[in-house]
């Protein structure tokens, strides 16, 4: 199985964030040793509670830019309610929400940034090798010096006084070129394909597809005749009942390759050709 990616990890997490001066440790904070596991895939999972409630098994990825919980996880500890929507989706990104404690095995952390999302990559190492419930990432191991032993299988954090920036910010902020006094000056920059369209689904809603909440003005989905407020069925002949089923069908399509959606609109349904245009 593959190392774990991001649909947006090609922006390099140092070119985003840094430290306002030098990060010094703490030399009074006692280090704290975590167990993990460690999957055949190379992973390594820890026991986490958010605020509270779990605990929960997540893996712990020095690479990932994020901290990543599953809706399971954010009904469960109460985060839906504050939850800040995304401007624009990203496969499943369903929005940025404020922990006020993390804790990986005894390792408190307050005030922790994460993006609640259903991981279609995490699912499927889920179904291999048990339940796992999302990632912990920047936002929470950037404020320990830490250190891996491999072969106890543990990790020790030791407070370093550094407080973490909002990478979700800083992404959107590279992402994002000019945005000015209206929707039509929204430029969005993509890897691979940018297909120009926000979409949709409650949790309770089991009717087939997702809901298109927002059309770029110029992307190619407003180019194709996709509209807000169509329900989006299949994508190149795949379904997408769900965020993470048209996340699968999309990274399936390269760039400037034209494809056969399928919409209803009205209580009809509509075959539309979309040509994603190129990301960088």
């Amino acid at each position: 199985m593959k190392r774990l990616t991001f649909a947006f990890a090609m922006l390099a997490l140092g070119g985003l964030v840094r430290a306002d001066g030098p990060v010094k440790t703490d030399a009074a904070a006692k280090p704290i040793t975590v167990p993990f596991e460690l999957l055949k895939t190379g992973h390594m999972t820890v026991q986490v509670k958010v605020n509270g409630k779990g605990p929960y098994r997540l893996i712990f990825d020095t690479g990932a830019p994020i901290t990543l919980l599953n809706n399971k996880i954010a009904k469960e500890a109460a985060l839906l309610k504050d939850m800040q929507r995304p401007l624009f989706t990203f496969f499943g990104n369903m929005g940025e929400v404020k922990v006020k404690e993390l804790q990986v095995g005894n390792q408190k952390a307050v005030d922790v940034t994460a993006i609640v999302m259903d991981h279609p990559t995490v699912e499927a190492i889920s179904a291999a090798f048990g339940p796992i419930d999302g990632i912990v990432g920047f936002p929470f191991f950037a404020r320990f010096k830490t250190t891996l032993d491999y072969e106890a299988k543990t990790m020790t954090f030791v407070p370093n006084g550094f407080k973490p920036p909002d990478v979700m910010k800083a992404m959107m902020a590279a992402i994002m070129t000019g945005v000015g006094g209206g929707e039509a000056e929204i430029k969005v920059l993509s890897p691979a394909a940018q297909w120009g369209m926000l979409v949709h689904k409650d949790e309770n809603d089991e009717a087939d597809g997702v809901t298109v909440t927002g059309v770029i003005p110029g992307g190619a989905a407003a180019t194709s005749g996709l509209k807000k407020g169509d329900r989006l069925l299949t994508l190149d002949g795949r379904w997408t009942d769900s965020i993470p089923d048209l996340y699968s069908a999309a990274e399936h399509i390269a760039a400037e390759k034209t494809v056969k959606i399928v919409v209803k609109r009205a209580g009809k349904e509509l075959e539309l050709k979309v040509k994603p245009a190129k990301g960088f």
